[in-house]
């Protein structure tokens, strides 16, 4: 997992996040999803879908900071 993200230049995933982590822009669809899946109404597969697809990119770039402060 580690080589993996290695190999994910910093830019890369940072212009992910900020495009489609956030597409939709307003409002931000991620954040729908998040307040979907908190408030228990994350129910259609296509909901679940799109909650992996755009916080896919912000995983990664999580990630790649957690993995970068543990060194």
């Amino acid at each position: 997992m580690r080589l993996f993200l290695d190999r994910i230049p910093w830019q890369l995933a940072t212009v992910a996040a900020l495009t489609l982590g956030l597409a939709p822009f307003r409002p931000p669809h991620i954040v729908e999803k998040l307040d979907m899946l908190f408030h228990g109404t994350l129910v259609r597969p296509i909901d679940w879908l799109d909650l992996v697809l755009h916080g896919t990119p912000w995983l990664v770039v999580i990630l790649k900071g957690a993995f970068a402060l543990k060194r």
